[in-house]
């Protein structure tokens, strides 16, 4: 006979392996707030229950100790908009918006004098590159995931660690694109972030003890795509996988007594190898 489903005693439709540290009773990332040993439900911190403490001392804090928020999907509902608002602008615009975006190496551009690229100094195509997208299907299926994966993310790291892990992972898929992609070969779009969070959401799962058959089985189907069809940066996948992984098992794991240092430590590091390996493109580019 199998076990009965625990659920969040907040959200009976949400699955939990987690219980507070003081009452017991099963909580979901939502409800989780991080206490010196384990978490605690939102209850037992306003009250402040046997701490000797005041509900301002026990601020209530995510697993990876971000503000608790009352919409956990802010920062998602920012990044789909400006997607979304990309999109709309290239499409009004045209290819002349999309080329000015477009992550590219190194390239001859009949319409301007010499040539145009990270490498000849146009730095910011490594970041704009991760909010633009031509084809209707590459948005969508790109947001859909953004919308699907984000919230609980958000909700479990806070706003300002979910952004840095976006951007942190997204600049990483970009930067082994970079490297790794003929120079001349144009990259866009929001895919290497997007799998930097299936890794994040990967490593949340299992520090919070769920059931990892559903990422994993999605994750594998990915890569599987990823490396099956044409026209698919595989090198943006990995680098944003890799990187997202990275970061958020700094964010998650980190101690409680070093969360920040260790925290944004990661990202800082992340950040530092992905300078070097756009310093080594770019001279090997430029040599």
């Amino acid at each position: 006979m199998e076990d009965q489903a625990v659920c969040c005693y907040r959200h009976p439709d949400r699955e939990t392996g987690v219980r507070c540290v003081r009452c017991e009773r099963p909580i979901c990332p939502d409800c989780m707030v991080s206490a010196s040993v384990g978490f605690q439900c939102p209850e037992c911190v306003s009250t402040g229950s046997g701490t000797g403490q005041s509900p301002r001392a026990n601020t209530p804090r995510t697993v990876a100790g971000g503000a608790v928020t009352a919409d956990p999907r802010l920062v998602t509902k920012a990044l789909l908009g400006v997607n979304l608002a990309v999109f709309i602008a290239v499409y009004f615009v045209g290819d002349s918006l999309t080329d000015a975006l477009t992550l590219i190496g190194k390239a001859y551009d009949p319409n301007l004098p010499g040539e145009v690229g990270v490498a000849n100094g146009q730095w910011y195509r490594l970041l704009t590159s991760m909010f633009a997208h031509q084809e209707i299907w590459h948005i969508g299926f790109n947001m859909l995931s953004l919308w699907w994966l984000g919230p609980p993310l958000e909700a479990a790291l806070g706003r300002a660690r979910f952004l840095a892990l976006f951007l942190v992972a997204g600049l990483g898929g970009n930067a082994l694109a970079y490297l790794l992609s003929p120079q001349n070969m144009g990259t866009l779009g929001a895919s290497g972030a997007i799998f930097g969070m299936l890794g994040a959401t990967a490593v949340l799962m299992r520090r919070l003890n769920y059931d990892m058959r559903p990422v994993i089985a999605l994750l594998a189907l990915n890569l599987l795509f990823t490396f099956t069809f044409a026209g698919i940066s595989w090198q943006a996948h990995l680098g944003g996988l890799v990187v997202g992984t990275v970061v958020a098992y700094g964010m998650v794991h980190a101690p409680r007594d070093k969360r920040a240092l260790v925290q944004w430590g990661t990202c800082a590091l992340m950040l530092l190898v992905i300078a070097a390996v756009v310093i080594v493109r770019t001279v090997q580019l430029n040599g």
